[in-house]
């Protein structure tokens, strides 16, 4: 059974809810990234020694809540048989800067790019001439909505996203185009990336690599090849970018030292 107390939110001002909530009412949205195993573990080794502590974050839901940080404490909540746990639910538009609340676990490139292209999915359906520009106060960088249409629109989950982030960091930018169109060009950008990284992929072998974190200084000496060391920004458009370094990886060699720096 639901007990609440109302209290303010300091900064921003809205009410949020404070108090118990029965485990069976809190689902866990798809925007979340996967259950690690050993965490769950190990907050039930924490929560079985001095109790469940540390109140869930969640929003309200059709079907009762969903939890935007704590889904590890609430499976093993469960896990320990508790019924109701600590929750303060938010307004439910907060579901939508999931990212920003979500310090559970520090979520990796694949985590981001995974909810990046929910959030981008969840409101081109709600809001198919909402300008993805819109976006950037959910999404922290737009290049992990391209990254998440390549893991779950062309479903490449193995793509290695670390190797070419530095370079993505520089050519991708949010779009001015509603997100009905920007869906296509977002898909068109995901394309290109899996041809380099079948380019990347036979370079890396070529040079009979073993260590697959060389595949980022391959990329990064690559850019530094097309456009200088420690660049800040590139006039070149995205399809440029990747083009003129697809060009250059399979011309790169790697000595006994390599600087996987890119400014």
């Amino acid at each position: 059974m639901e007990e609440f107390y109302t209290l303010r939110e300091p900064l921003k001002g809205y009410d949020i809810k404070f108090g118990t909530v029965p485990v069976v009412k809190i689902k866990v949205p798809s925007i979340q990234r996967e259950l690690s195993d050993s965490l769950v573990r190990r907050l039930m080794a924490s929560i079985d020694k001095v109790g469940f502590v540390e109140p869930v974050l969640l929003v309200e839901s059709e079907e009762g809540y969903e939890v935007i940080n704590g889904q590890h404490r609430v499976e093993a909540a469960k896990l320990l048989g508790l019924k109701e746990v600590l929750g303060i639910v938010l307004p439910r538009e907060l579901k939508n800067y999931i990212i920003s609340l979500n310090v559970e676990k520090a979520p990796n490139l694949k985590d981001k790019s995974h909810q990046a292209y929910e959030i981008f999915t969840e409101h081109l359906k709600k809001s198919p001439d909402m300008e993805e520009t819109e976006l950037e106060l959910m999404v922290e960088e737009p290049y992990y909505i391209t990254v998440g249409f390549v893991i779950d629109r062309l479903q490449d989950k193995r793509f290695p996203g670390y190797a070419f982030e530095k370079v993505l960091k520089k050519a991708d930018s949010f779009l001015n185009l509603p997100l009905s169109e920007a869906q296509k060009e977002r898909e068109k950008r995901a394309h290109l990336l899996l041809e380099a990284k079948d380019v990347l992929n036979r370079r890396y072998e070529e040079l009979q690599l073993q260590n697959a974190l060389q595949k980022e200084a391959i990329v990064v000496r690559a850019f530094q090849n097309v456009y200088g060391k420690r660049v800040r920004t590139v006039e070149d458009d995205f399809y440029t970018v990747f083009e003129k370094l697809m060009e250059e990886i399979p011309k790169v060699s790697l000595g006994e030292e390599y600087d996987t720096i890119l400014g």
